[in-house]
């Protein structure tokens, strides 16, 4: 299966990740937050960004992970909170996300996108034992807005 990060060219050639909380992870828990396509994961950077703005320098990351139903649990929608979608929601599907984490039972949780809820993003858990064997940067690729977007 095919996933896509975007990244500034820093930092867009290994897989890594810095810790930082999210949505679905506390502070400390290194996953990589991936799209199911590339106009996903744009969309989702210009929601995490609160607007549309050139990006100079950065690209898109294309992710491979290994077809295997036991690397990856699936979040489904009517488990979670009405409201799952707001800010305020943030701490209970953290908690979800942190339990995932340290449970260590899947390489990969497969949540639905806030942004379109019928799409889905994919974390990954850089920790996991099978991270290394299971995951690869298969190539990296320009990445752009199209101007019309600025007009």
């Amino acid at each position: 299966m095919e996933v896509y990060r975007i990244s500034h060219k820093d930092y867009s050639k290994v897989l890594s990740s810095a810790g930082s909380s999210n949505r679905w992870n506390y502070e400390g828990e290194y996953v990589i937050y991936t799209g199911s396509s590339r106009s996903l994961s744009t969309l989702e950077l210009i929601v995490h960004r609160n607007s549309i703005k050139k990006l100079p320098d950065y690209e898109m990351m294309i992710l491979s992970i290994a077809d295997e139903d036991n690397l990856m649990e699936q979040i489904l929608i009517k488990k979670l909170p009405a409201n799952w979608r707001s800010f305020t929601s943030y701490f209970k599907l953290q908690k979800i996300g942190s339990a995932w984490y340290k449970k260590q039972s899947s390489l990969v949780l497969k949540v639905p996108s806030a942004v379109i809820p019928k799409e889905y993003n994919y974390i990954i858990n850089t920790k996991h034992p099978t991270f290394n064997t299971n995951v690869l940067l298969v190539r990296n690729e320009e990445y752009f807005f199209d101007e019309r977007l600025f007009e």
